[in-house]
């Protein structure tokens, strides 16, 4: 899945928690624990499938789950901690006209035009080298696939 995709679906679990915790504070009820929610569909979504070998050992299980999901976990969180950042800047400059509804909707609009500078992977420890394209983040005009 692209990053800009997943920065999407953050935005959007992001989006659904505070319209379920708005409607919570309003009365509303919260959503049966019977169903998935928003937030459980788009977390499945950004997920990669992946299958094991019926034969496969332990070990080679653990290093398919770990190869196939380390990547989109890093790239979930870098998306999630971005979000945070953009809500955090506008909060500690003590704006009191921005809502974080409205920071998430120029989030979203900057990730849709192409304009996010999120920098999501400079922390990333890379053992192929800083030359391999998978380390650029989406403000260095790397490549914008999870593998």
């Amino acid at each position: 899945m692209e990053r800009a995709e997943i920065m999407k679906r953050v935005i959007g679990i992001l989006t659904e928690s505070q319209e379920i915790r708005r409607s919570h504070e309003a009365g509303g009820e919260a959503a049966p624990l019977s169903e998935p929610g928003v937030v459980t569909l788009l977390l499945s979504e950004m997920m990669p499938h992946f299958s094991v070998p019926a034969d496969a050992t332990p070990l080679q299980v653990g290093r398919i789950v770990g190869e196939t999901l380390a990547p989109a976990m890093h790239t979930i969180v870098g998306a999630f901690a971005a979000a945070f950042n953009s809500l955090a800047a506008v909060h500690d400059s003590g704006r009191t006209d921005v809502t974080s509804m409205d920071v998430l909707r120029e989030l979203a609009l900057r990730v849709e035009a192409g304009a996010h500078d999120h920098g999501l992977d400079h922390d990333r420890p890379d053992d192929n080298g800083p030359d391999d394209g998978r380390d650029q983040g989406l403000d260095e005009g790397g490549p914008d696939v999870v593998r």
